[in-house]
């Protein structure tokens, strides 16, 4: 469900007769979808967990009375309190990591750049890096709060603590290259991760950063893997200002499907039939964007942001 090139993968799924499991009668997909929470659906497919993310969301993502996919769209986000950001993220990612594989950096289209960056970097921290950690596993410290990646990650050779961004388990000035990506927008406190963030650096370090911005385009897949906000361009750069963080090099960069039908489905299958949605993640959408991702294309300073739906920044710290 997650793109480089939406065009190509959008056609891969819909040839694959996903799309039209998605438009079934709603009727038939309730009787299904009840079948299998209770044994697993038809094809052997794992139930899905009892209290989905949708569930702990409080989404309802069900088209009614023959509407399409596409009216499952969420118009705004929703205020939430940071242990309700919490639990959604638990579980959304508990659940998604769980049944997946660790993909090595060096798979993604960021690793000559982080290559570049580790290099000077000998002590290095990711947060949250899930089951697709970016730098390097030997040498750097993980930290996350879900369950299934930290083991994952221990058993790859990481070195992980479990915690939170907004509450770092380190001293301060311990690291001289840090890494963020598409974290600080599933926080309530997003002032209060950047100043964790920030407190662990040492001054002078470099900050990999991925961020989504424009709230006008904020979809179902933001609420269900639980994300508090996107970020209006003017608002990112004056939290990156106040915690004295300067850009250096920007890139478009995001992995979301840029058909809203494709994500509308991705989202259906999410809900009630995890087990299927999963593996097409692990064994087709992922091994294609992984295939068809393009190069990242770097520029001094910043790109358009009015253009760009997700941000890669690398910034310093000002000493």
């Amino acid at each position: 469900m997650f793109r480089t090139d939406g065009t190509r993968i959008s056609r891969a799924f819909q040839g694959s007769g996903a799309v039209h499991d998605c438009k079934r009668d709603a009727t038939a997909r309730d009787r299904s979808a009840g079948l299998a929470t209770l044994t697993g659906d038809a094809n052997g497919w794992p139930a899905p967990s009892r209290r989905s993310a949708a569930t702990v969301a409080g989404l309802d993502l069900e088209p009614r009375n023959g509407e399409s996919p596409s009216g499952m769209s969420v118009p705004k986000p929703r205020d939430r309190t940071e242990d309700e950001l919490r639990a959604i993220n638990q579980t959304f990612f508990d659940d998604l990591w769980r049944d997946s594989r660790l993909i090595g950096p060096e798979r993604f289209n960021t690793w000559p750049l982080v290559r570049e960056l580790a290099a000077a970097a000998p002590r290095r921290l990711e947060v949250a890096p899930g089951l697709r950690p970016r730098l390097p596993i030997a040498g750097t410290r993980f930290v996350d709060i879900s369950t299934p990646a930290i083991r994952s990650l221990r058993a790859s050779g990481g070195v992980v603590a479990r915690g939170s961004i907004t509450a770092l388990p380190f001293a301060d000035a311990s690291f001289d290259l840090v890494c963020a990506l598409d974290i600080v927008e599933h926080v309530d406190d997003d002032d209060r991760a950047f100043a964790e963030l920030v407190r662990v650096a040492a001054p002078g370090a470099t900050f990999l950063l991925s961020i989504p911005l424009h709230p006008s385009r904020w979809t179902t897949l933001d609420e269900l893997v639980g994300h508090r906000r996107r970020y209006e361009p003017e608002r990112l750069l004056a939290i990156l200002n106040k915690h004295g963080l300067s850009v250096d090099r920007t890139a478009e960069h995001s992995m979301q499907p840029k058909s809203s039908r494709l994500i509308d489905c991705g989202m259906w299958f999410l809900v009630h039939k995890r087990g299927r949605a999963i593996w097409w993640y692990n064994h087709v959408f992922m091994p294609l964007a992984l295939r068809f991702e393009r190069k990242l294309a770097l520029t001094p300073g910043l790109v358009d942001l009015q253009r760009a739906e997700e941000i890669l920044l690398v910034c310093r710290r000002e000493d």
